[in-house]
């Protein structure tokens, strides 16, 4: 009751979804709603609600028809106070921290996938749909500052994603294999993106880390570490102490190279042309260097530690089409 006093607002999230007696529905949605309402009737002023309803409560079964009523309550109290009240019909929500196994397909496939456990998907085909929950709370803080979005006297969260239950199976399951294929998924996708990082907060905590694969030699080694699709390739040379890397040349891929530690020199030549371009690299000051096609290009450590160098490419590699081709600076 003094916190109902006080507060500038309420966000009323509290329910029961999940009960051993489905009269607990009435007790745990629309009754607490009735002793929430009891509470802010003693204040002097009213104070504005933002409700976390159901779709279900668009339906007949016993949990809709709680969350409905709970609608009802608050939206008699908004009557007869004047307090604004914000009724937000949620679909399914998705994001950290959801309890899996619960009532959330995302969490327990995330849950399940990130632990190499298997998952079962009863009709590929039934269609989902899912808000994210960032969106969500941005769209409780909107209301109360006044800008919502509404339907139907409902307030909206934006956007609705839409995915099958066979799509977001084989989504999250891709998620586990990019530590194998390197790859990154298509984050310019907003969907995949926040179901990534969804996926992404699911891992074991014993397992944040994963190896990579390096090719090394005297000279150093050389070790991919994220392929992306259509974004190129980016690696990790390691050159030892006054050693020459590259001596090719390239006709279509384009790289950038950044040395982060030790001391270097890169040396470009445009094929055909005997002028040497040299740059002075060092991990003291982060620079860029180009590498444009039809320049042949080498790198050499002159210090006396090893030396390196963060490299993006164009395009990932492929050992049947390397577009690499030998010519000394």
């Amino acid at each position: 009751a003094t916190l109902c006093r006080d507060c500038g607002a309420v966000v009323h999230l509290a329910g029961v979804n999940r009960p051993q007696d489905t009269q607990e529905f009435v007790e745990g949605n629309e009754q607490f709603s009735k002793r929430l309402i009891s509470a802010l009737q003693q204040r002097t002023s009213p104070c504005p609600i933002v409700f976390s309803s159901s779709t279900q409560a668009a339906l007949d079964n016993p949990y809709g028809n709680s969350k409905r009523a709970a609608e009802e309550v608050l939206r008699a109290y908004a009557a007869e106070s004047g307090a604004d009240v914000f009724i937000f019909r949620l679909p399914n929500v998705f994001g950290k921290w959801c309890r899996p196994e619960y009532n959330s397909v995302v969490a327990t496939f995330c849950h399940h996938v990130a632990h190499g456990l298997p998952i079962r998907v009863d009709d590929a085909a039934h269609e989902l749909s899912l808000v994210y929950v960032d969106d969500v709370v941005q769209a409780f803080l909107d209301a109360l500052a006044g800008e919502t979005v509404a339907q139907d006297d409902f307030c909206m969260v934006q956007p609705v994603y839409t995915c099958t239950v066979g799509r977001l199976a084989e989504l999250v399951h891709s998620f586990r294999s990019c530590r194998e294929t390197l790859a990154v998924p298509a984050l310019g996708d907003d969907f995949t993106r926040k179901l990534y990082s969804t996926y992404l907060s699911y891992l074991p905590k014993n397992g944040m880390s994963y190896p990579l694969v390096s090719h090394a030699d005297a000279r150093g080694s050389f070790t991919e570490w994220l392929r992306t699709d259509g974004q190129g390739q980016v690696s990790v040379n390691i050159s030892k102490p006054h050693i020459v890397k590259g001596g090719h040349y390239h006709h279509t891929k384009h790289e950038k190279f950044l040395v982060v530690a030790g001391t270097g020199v890169i040396r470009l030549r445009r094929v055909g042309s005997e002028m040497i371009l040299r740059y002075e690299v060092s991990g003291d000051k982060l620079e860029v260097v180009e590498i444009p096609p039809g320049y042949t290009h080498d790198i050499e450590n002159t210090g006396d530690t090893d030396m390196v160098t963060l490299m993006w490419a164009d395009e990932c590699f492929d050992p049947a089409h390397p577009d690499t081709y030998r010519m000394e600076v």
